[in-house]
């Protein structure tokens, strides 16, 4: 049963997102097993939030912008190290890596994350 507190977390989930995982691969034809991008999970509520969005700072360099973004999903969710999250909110798509383990909630969980650059 989901408790009265987790439906109102989730009604603020906004957005959808699809987690991938990089897997070995075997193939049933050739029997050669190759690392490939598999979808472990698809179309999963969820919400971005950015924190410490700071403005850019004076120096003599070219001006860098910080910012802290957190996924919002539900706690039984389970995010491998390595994982490329993407996320639709607000009608836009971005791309992720999960950075650093989970904080687990009774009824949610947080996930700092990068902008997906490349697998590490």
């Amino acid at each position: 049963m989901v408790s009265a507190r987790r439906r109102a977390i989730e009604s603020l989930y906004k957005g959808v997102c699809t987690i991938y995982e990089i897997q070995k691969v075997k193939d049933p034809i050739t029997h050669i097993t190759t690392t490939k991008e598999v979808m472990v999970l698809e179309n999963q509520k969820c919400k971005l939030s950015y924190e410490k969005i700071t403005s850019a700072h004076q120096t003599n360099a070219p001006a860098t912008i910080a910012q802290s973004t957190k996924l919002f999903i539900a706690p039984e969710i389970v995010v491998k190290a390595g994982s490329k999250i993407v996320v639709t909110q607000h009608k836009r798509t971005s791309e992720f890596s999960r950075s650093g383990e989970p904080a687990i909630f009774t009824d949610h969980q947080e996930v700092k994350l990068e902008l997906f650059k490349e697998y590490a």
